[in-house]
């Protein structure tokens, strides 16, 4: 090869180095998005849930989700010998499927592997369901995942229930949460935050539907 060769030949690996991702390490296996609006004041509400749940399992790993692509906020990292991403969408809460199809194209994750973690008017406030696919019973960020994507990925409902009185149940998600309200939920957080490491490190959503689906003894 000519040196004008190997020079392109140095150039083109230099650039491809440096637009791989740089941390983390590995191969990707598996991409946790908790869905919720950005802003402050969104960050105590009920459809904040999903990032409250991602926030939990970072602190928890010691991450921090400072990484900014794919119009998500991010960290990726290796678990048990299993890479993965947590990301919290910028895109606000119905448009998650802009930023979750971009994410799984890039790393090249299938479906299959991503796990979505919501809030659920239709479950009692404080249960937790895991399941794969099925319809997204009015969930717009569901909806807009599944519209980009298909269905076939694994959700983490968490319960919020239907607002008590006659309130509209937009106003009921998106209002903050008093401290009380706040603390009531850590516990089904805390929850949600270790079924997504068991279905990180086993891979057995039977075996986590099993665990996680039940009422907390």
């Amino acid at each position: 090869m000519s040196p004008i060769g190997r020079l392109f030949r140095h150039f083109r690996a230099a650039k491809s180095a440096a637009q791989a991702p740089s941390d983390g390490g590995g191969e990707v296996q598996w991409i946790i998005a908790g869905l919720g609006n950005p802003g402050e004041e969104y960050q105590r509400a009920r459809h904040n849930l999903g990032f409250m749940t991602v926030e939990r399992f970072a602190t928890s790993h010691e991450l921090k989700l400072s990484r900014r692509r794919f119009k998500a906020n991010y960290a990726q990292t290796t678990i048990e010998g299993r890479g993965l991403i947590l990301a919290e969408p910028e895109t606000f809460y119905n448009l998650s499927g802009d930023c979750l199809s971009a994410m799984l194209g890039y790393f090249k994750v299938p479906v299959e592997r991503l796990i979505v973690v919501h809030d659920d008017l239709d479950l009692e406030a404080g249960r937790l369901r895991l399941k794969r696919g099925g319809g997204d019973a009015g969930n717009r960020g569901v909806r807009s995942i599944a519209e980009r994507l298909g269905a076939d990925f694994i959700r983490i409902r968490i319960g919020v229930g239907r607002p008590p009185t006659d309130d509209d149940s937009k106003d009921f998600v998106l209002k903050p949460m008093t401290r009380g309200e706040l603390a009531s939920f850590a516990p089904v957080v805390a929850r949600a935050a270790e079924a997504v490491e068991t279905l990180v490190v086993t891979a057995d959503l039977d075996r986590a539907m099993g665990r996680y689906n039940q009422r907390p003894g």
